[in-house]
């Protein structure tokens, strides 16, 4: 197939915005704007003019960044049926906006004609070649045009659903993008339709925007890239409305990877990643751990065979390499694990565990912990811990003596404002150690009882940071005899790392999670220290 240029129009903006949970500031949709642009995306949808406030802020704002290439464009609709374009108030505002493009939106669906705008076939036709005639007019700028519902309305009418898109290019409409609004159609009929448009329209410049409510968008995107579209309209992360849009980092990898087409610079896919995790933090959500390409389980591991086999040759279980696209190879440390699973994971840290008999033995606690209810997916530093031990590195670095907590806003007439105290007893060289702290909870007021008790013994402790706390019943089948699974994630020197504490006493799981952080911390400090010349 013959390399070719696809345009990449983000609509994250606009489209993301009306996913559920999704409300981006307008300083978020500038930052992403910067990001999008630093991606080489072509075009970024900006909003509605006239919508709202925050969207008509937002055009003013965008022309006071120094962007290097991509298009900015403003969205609306045809003119209203009982009016003409220079009287129609939404036209007005597009214009207004004075961006490099324009696109709107219009009826392709005879059911959305006669059903939603009550109007006659023919008047609609009206309306999407006189909003397009007049914006590619008054704006003298490319005007793109949204088939809304091409598809259904295909299925439906094809020789109306076609009559809408040749009065769109007639009109001067630059591209004509044919949109599956429902999410529904199959890639089968997308390609279909496709074929039979380029044969009515032979000189039609096509884009294609589609949902996933079938959950084949990206399916049916790459279909249409076969069938000859020039332009993808998607959401980073694929985010929007009901099941969300197109997602474009699974385009963009996919197209340049696997197509060979070119839709970004060269050099450019590497910083895919960071784009998508940038955004989900924008939108304040956590991304699929196994979202394609760009996920933090996009190329984890955890099977010991699945392992084994990497290890010697990436492309057994990899179908391209994690690097590319921004991310990386992640080695799993479960009861599923073999010895090649910690091979893999340790053969920086500790080489000599390459040719060690006690591989065997790590793993075999490993399985015994998880089968008591640990997890050490998300625990490195517990992890480490038992390594330590058993290639006897461990040795401890204080004393926990004993924890207790208070809560004084039980008692009459406190002014305590709902604050937790929590006292601890260490032991550090043969120094007795007893400190207390108010935290907002208990194990904030642990960490701090703790971190106050240690610091002026280990100075090193002030760049520790408590990032995440999260619990899971284990087995809630025994009620409140139940097991809990504590897992806490510390921040240290600028790396993240978790631990893992299990027990019947929530209390009890958090402190020995807290305790295992820090000495794991404590621990690779002072191999740091020792390291140094």
């Amino acid at each position: 197939m013959k390399r070719r240029k696809i345009e990449i129009y983000d609509t994250t903006l606009r489209d993301g915005n009306q996913g559920e949970g999704v409300n981006l500031s307008l300083a978020d949709k500038l930052d992403i704007t910067v990001a999008l642009d630093d991606m080489g995306i072509d075009y970024a949808e900006g909003g509605w003019p006239g919508s709202n406030p925050k969207d008509d802020e937002y055009f003013e704002r965008v022309k006071e960044l120094n962007l290097a290439t991509i298009k900015i464009s403003a969205f609306g609709s045809t003119h209203r049926a009982d009016v003409d374009p220079p009287a129609d108030n939404f036209l007005q505002k597009l214009i207004a906006a004075r961006t490099d493009i324009t696109c709107i939106f219009g009826k392709t669906w005879d059911l959305h004609v006669e059903q939603a705008l009550r109007i006659t076939p023919q008047r609609n036709i009206e309306m999407i070649s006189g909003s397009i005639s007049y914006l590619v007019e008054q704006t003298e700028k490319p005007v793109f045009y949204d088939a809304e519902h091409f598809f259904d309305g295909y299925v439906s009418n094809p020789a109306y659903a076609i009559e809408t898109l040749v009065a769109a290019v007639e009109a001067g409409a630059a591209r004509v993008i044919l949109c599956d609004t429902n999410g529904g159609i199959m890639p089968h009929q997308v390609a279909e339709a496709i074929r039979q448009v380029r044969k009515e329209i032979p000189d039609i410049q096509l884009g294609i925007h589609v949902h996933n409510d079938g959950g084949l968008a990206v399916a049916n995107t790459l279909r249409a890239i076969e069938e000859g579209v020039v332009q993808v309209h998607g959401t980073i992360n694929g985010i929007g409305e009901r099941c969300g849009n197109v997602d474009l980092t699974a385009i963009l990898a996919n197209v340049e990877l696997k197509l060979d087409h070119q839709c970004i610079p060269e050099g450019k896919l590497t910083q895919l990643t960071n784009l998508s995790r940038k955004v989900w933090e924008y939108i304040g959500q956590e991304g699929p751990m196994g979202q394609p390409f760009v996920g933090t389980s996009a190329f984890a591991h955890k099977g010991g065979v699945h392992v084994s086999a990497v290890q010697r040759n990436p492309a057994t279980y990899e179908h391209v390499d994690p690097s590319v696209v921004g991310n990386a190879r992640k080695i799993l440390i479960s009861e599923l694990a073999g010895s090649s699973n910690l091979r893999a994971k340790l053969a920086n840290r500790y080489p000599a565990l390459e040719s060690s008999d006690k591989v065997r033995s790590i793993l075999e606690e490993i399985q015994d912990k998880e089968h008591a209810g640990y997890a050490f997916e998300k625990a490195d530093g517990s992890f480490d811990l038992i390594v330590r031990k058993h290639l006897g590195e461990y040795r401890t670095r204080f004393e926990p003596l004993y924890y207790r907590i208070y809560s004084p806003s039980n008692e009459e007439h406190s002014d305590s404002d709902g604050l937790i105290e929590a006292s601890v007893k260490v032991n550090v060289d043969n120094d007795i150690l007893l400190c207390a702290a108010e935290g907002n909870g208990p194990i904030d007021a642990l960490n701090k009882a703790l971190l106050k008790a240690l610091l002026p013994k280990f100075p090193e402790l002030k760049d520790l940071h408590l990032t995440d706390y999260s619990v899971k019943v284990i087995n809630s089948t025994q009620e409140t005899a139940a097991k809990v699974r504590v897992n806490i994630e510390h921040k240290f020197q600028g790396e993240s790392f978790g631990t893992v504490g299990v027990n019947v006493d929530i209390i009890k799981a958090s402190w020995n999670a807290l305790i295992e952080a820090y000495e794991h911390v404590l621990l690779q400090h002072q191999d740091f220290m020792a390291e140094l010349p």
